[in-house]
């Protein structure tokens, strides 16, 4: 289900992205709006994600996945110019991407007491026989 929240993840930042620039700085009420929206929905997605997948994994994939989707929307729909250099780029970051993935375990711990003692809460203690 965690893959599923980061691909939500990732098409709703696509979709808060082009409406930023649908919104010409602003000036567009109904692109300005949902700007805000589908950031918002992004946001939560990427948080539900990261209950099950490492941060660094789903980060780079979210943030790197919307980078080249926004990328060939702009090239594709907004007439953006076009380079060997950009295509490279866009390339070398689906690379990246695909590195992380593939470097190792890609599952967090969900559960209090399966987490390092740094992401304890106050009122968790890290040890129950410590007290």
């Amino acid at each position: 289900m965690s893959w599923a929240y980061l691909l939500a993840a990732i098409l709703l930042e696509v979709c808060g992205t082009t409406c930023m620039k649908l919104s010409l700085g602003f000036t567009r009420f109904w692109p300005s709006v949902l700007l805000f929206v589908f950031y918002s929905l992004s946001f939560a997605a990427v948080t539900l994600a990261i209950k099950q997948i490492e941060v660094s994994v789903a980060y780079a994939i979210w943030s790197g996945v919307g980078t080249a989707l926004i990328a060939m929307i702009g090239i594709l729909w907004f007439k953006e110019a076009v380079s060997t250099l950009k295509l490279v780029s866009l390339a070398l970051i689906v690379v990246g991407i695909i590195g992380l993935r593939l470097s190792g375990p890609t599952r967090s711990p969900t559960r209090t007491e399966d987490a390092p003692a740094s992401m304890q809460t106050p009122f968790q203690p890290a040890d129950a026989d410590s007290t």
